[in-house]
C-alpha cells in the first residue's frame, strides 16, 4: 500500500443489470486506472440476487481484475441490505457508492473524495438539486416527485440539505461502519443522514449532474428501476423520521386556530345578546343556551375541532419526548459499538 494516498472502495449495488453492467464497469475501471497516482482503489460489486446474467458478468470481471470483488446475495434483499453488505466488506478508508447506471458520471468519484479529504467530513452527498447542480432527461413525473420529496425532507430535517434520497455519496469508513442501520430498501439513504445528524457527523454536499440520457436507452431492458410512486410515498414516510413531532404540532396548531376562531365568535355573539336583549337578565348561561339553539352546529364543530387539536398537540409533545429518548439511546449504543470495534481491531 502506497503511503499518503487515499484508499477508496467503490460500492456498486446491482440487481438485474446485465444490459449495462459490462459497458459501465469498463468505464469505471478505465476512470479509476487514470487516477492511480491519486488513489488506491477497489471495486466491490454487490449482486443482489439477480435473476439474469448479472452475477456471471460480475464474476468474469473478478477473475480478470484483482481489484474487483463480487459478493452475491442468494436472493434479492433490496438496496438497504446491499449497501450494508458493501459497507461491511469494504477495505478502503473512503467508501464511494455509485449507481451502476452511471446516471451520475464517474468523475463524481473524484469530486466527492476530494471534498471529503478537504473538509475531513464523514459524508459527502452528490446533490443535483443544490445550486450548481443539474438534472438532464429525467422523466418529468419522476423529476417532480423527487424534487418535492427532497424539499419535504428539507422542511422536516433539523440539518438542511438539498438531497436526502440520493444514493451516490462518499462515506468515511470509520464512521459508516459504526452506524447501526435497520432499513432494508431505498429508505436507507435518508436513514443514514438522520442517524448521522444524531451523531453530529460532518456532512457536506457537492453540486452534481443527474443525467438519464444513456439510462433512457435501457429503460425497457432493466428491471431494477425504482417504481416512481413507491419511491415517492416511501420518501414522504421517511420524512417523519427526522422530526415527527412537527407534523403533529403543525396539525394541532392549525386545528386550534380553527376552533379558537369558532369559539371566540360564539363568545362574542353570546355577550352581544346579553347587551342587546335586556330580558336575558344579564345571565351568561341563558344567553349561551339561546346561542346554542340558534347555531348548534357551531358548538359541535368548535368543540370537536378543539378536542382534536388537543389530541394532536399531545401527540406532538409525546413524539418529541420519544425522539429525544431514541436519540440518546442511539448515541449511547453507537459509542459502545465504536469502542467494541476498537477493541476487536486491537
Amino acid at each position: 500500500m502506497i503511503p499518503n494516498i487515499p484508499f477508496i472502495s467503490v460500492i456498486l449495488p446491482c440487481y438485474n443489470e446485465e444490459a449495462i453492467l459490462e459497458t459501465n464497469l469498463i468505464k469505471i475501471i478505465k476512470y479509476l486506472e487514470s487516477k492511480n497516482d491519486q488513489y488506491q482503489w477497489e471495486i466491490v460489486i454487490i449482486n443482489d440476487g439477480s435473476r439474469d446474467n448479472t452475477g456471471t458478468i460480475a464474476d468474469n470481471f473478478e477473475k480478470k481484475y484483482s481489484y474487483v470483488r463480487v459478493i452475491h446475495h442468494p436472493t434479492n434483499l433490496n438496496l438497504g441490505n446491499a449497501l450494508k453488505t458493501g459497507f461491511k466488506n469494504a477495505k478502503g478508508d473512503i467508501i464511494v457508492v455509485m449507481d451502476i447506471d452511471l446516471s451520475y458520471s464517474v468523475d463524481h468519484i473524484e469530486k466527492m473524495v476530494d471534498k471529503m479529504i478537504e473538509t475531513r467530513s464523514d459524508i459527502v452527498i452528490a446533490s443535483p438539486y443544490m445550486k450548481g447542480g443539474k438534472v438532464t432527461d429525467v422523466p418529468f413525473g419522476r423529476k417532480v416527485m423527487s424534487r418535492w420529496v427532497n424539499r419535504f425532507m428539507r422542511v422536516a430535517a433539523q440539518d438542511k440539505f438539498h438531497t436526502y434520497t440520493g444514493m451516490v455519496r462518499a462515506y468515511r469508513k470509520d464512521f459508516i461502519q459504526t452506524v447501526n442501520l435497520k432499513t432494508k430498501d431505498y429508505e436507507i439513504n435518508p436513514e443514514i443522514l438522520y442517524k448521522a445528524m444524531i451523531l453530529r457527523a460532518r456532512i457536506y454536499e457537492i453540486p452534481a449532474h443527474l443525467d438519464w440520457t444513456e439510462q433512457n436507452k435501457y429503460t425497457d431492458k432493466r428491471t431494477s428501476s425504482m417504481r416512481v410512486l413507491r419511491g415517492f410515498f416511501s420518501g414522504i414516510m421517511s420524512s417523519f423520521i427526522f422530526r415527527p413531532y412537527i407534523f403533529f404540532l403543525a396539525i394541532g396548531a392549525f386545528l386550534m386556530l380553527l376552533s379558537m376562531y369558532e369559539l371566540i365568535w360564539l363568545l362574542f355573539d353570546t355577550l352581544s345578546n346579553m347587551s342587546l336583549h335586556p330580558e336575558i337578565n344579564k345571565s351568561f348561561s341563558i344567553s349561551l343556551a339561546l346561542q346554542f339553539r340558534k347555531n348548534p352546529q357551531s358548538f359541535v364543530v368548535g368543540g370537536i375541532t378543539f378536542i382534536a387539536a388537543i389530541q394532536f398537540l399531545s401527540l406532538g409533545f409525546l413524539s418529541l419526548q420519544s425522539k429525544r429518548y431514541f436519540e440518546e439511546l442511539f448515541h449511547l449504543g453507537s459509542s459502545l459499538k465504536k469502542q467494541n470495534q476498537k477493541i476487536i481491531d486491537l
